[in-house]
């Protein structure tokens, strides 16, 4: 009957282990997709800065009066804050990225520690499995 219980505990510890290694895996496949809108939004935010630069240094060397005023398109007023609303925008969508990548590492985290201490589990269950039967094994040769 002990057998049985053991063995009974060892099936639902392993059925655990399969759903953590799901669990991780999908929460990995998270990561990976974070990662890459991370990487996304700043190649989105360099374009929208390298186009911006571009129109103002277009206008700049396209009128001789702002020519004769400035000495480089980067002084026109409006630039700064044309690059600073860009900067604002992507800086919140990172940020919020960010914070997204680092809750996901947290259960990626939490989940393999829970997943160790199945493992442990497993591995403990299987020592006494293994010692009941050798010693069931060996009563009945005793006796």
């Amino acid at each position: 009957m002990a057998i049985a219980n053991l063995h009974e505990t060892l099936l639902s510890y392993a059925l655990r282990r399969n759903a953590l290694n799901l669990e991780i895996t999908q929460l990995q496949s998270q990561k990976t997709l974070a990662t890459y809108s991370q990487s996304d939004a700043m190649s989105l935010k360099s374009a929208s800065e390298r186009e911006k630069k571009a129109y103002f240094k277009a206008l700049y060397e396209n009128d001789p009066e702002l020519q004769a005023k400035y000495t480089d398109y980067t002084e026109i007023p409006d630039f700064e804050d044309e690059i600073d609303k860009i900067v604002a925008e992507y800086t919140d969508k990172l940020n919020e990225l960010t914070a997204w990548e680092t809750a996901i590492d947290s259960q990626i985290t939490t989940a393999s520690a829970e997943l160790d201490e199945v493992n442990a589990y497993i591995e403990s269950m299987k020592s006494m499995l293994s010692s009941n039967i050798q010693g069931d094994f060996n009563y009945g040769l005793n006796g």
